[in-house]
């Protein structure tokens, strides 16, 4: 029988002595703070006296979050508040763009609608009376106006402008409402 021996660079006996006793200590540490109470277990819960007690059919968990069975708080969020946009353009509609020669007079109708069904608000309107043909950004006149509108209610008025000429030829024109700022009063 052929026997082998180790050759270069082992463990001698005096290193191996030593791992096993930092082994040791190591688990007698470990065991110690296990006893002391300092390794990682479940955290003691304590139940409040003024909680109700568990239905026969339901399990009680302290260690759960949410238990089963008990009566839990009910949460319904609040009403969401309106959207608030300070351009209130999507409020207003425009019809009856028409003028007068008799008059020299620009008119056109505007009806505000206000969709809050909580809030009133001010409408600081601007309505034009546009060239149309060709369309160079001239305007022939300018309305200017401020109203209130209350609640889901609607407010209809007649914006005006008069021409300051005293003949006028023949003219394209277009209305716009070019500003509708709102305000909550």
């Amino acid at each position: 029988m052929k026997q082998r021996t180790r050759t270069g660079m082992g463990i001698r006996g005096g290193a191996r002595t030593g791992i096993r006793v930092a082994v040791a200590g190591g688990l007698v540490l470990a065991t110690v703070a296990t006893v002391g109470g300092c390794a990682l277990t479940r955290p003691r819960v304590q139940v409040p006296t003024n909680f109700p007690s568990p239905s026969s059919s339901s399990s009680y968990d302290p260690y759960s979050p949410t238990p089963t069975g008990y009566p839990s708080d009910t949460y319904s969020p609040s009403p969401t508040q309106e959207t608030f946009d300070p351009d209130g353009r999507n409020d207003v509609r425009g019809s009856n763009c028409d003028f007068s020669n008799s008059l020299r007079q620009f008119t056109y109708t505007v009806s505000i609608t206000n969709p809050s069904s909580t809030d009133s608000f001010s409408y600081d309107m601007a309505v034009n009376w546009m060239k149309a043909r060709p369309a160079d950004g001239k305007a022939y006149g300018l309305h200017e106006r401020s109203i209130i509108v209350g609640p889901g209610d609607t407010e209809t008025y007649t914006a005006k402008y008069t021409v300051n000429q005293s003949s006028i030829g023949q003219f394209w024109y277009t209305c716009q409402i070019t500003r509708a700022q709102k305000t909550r009063m």
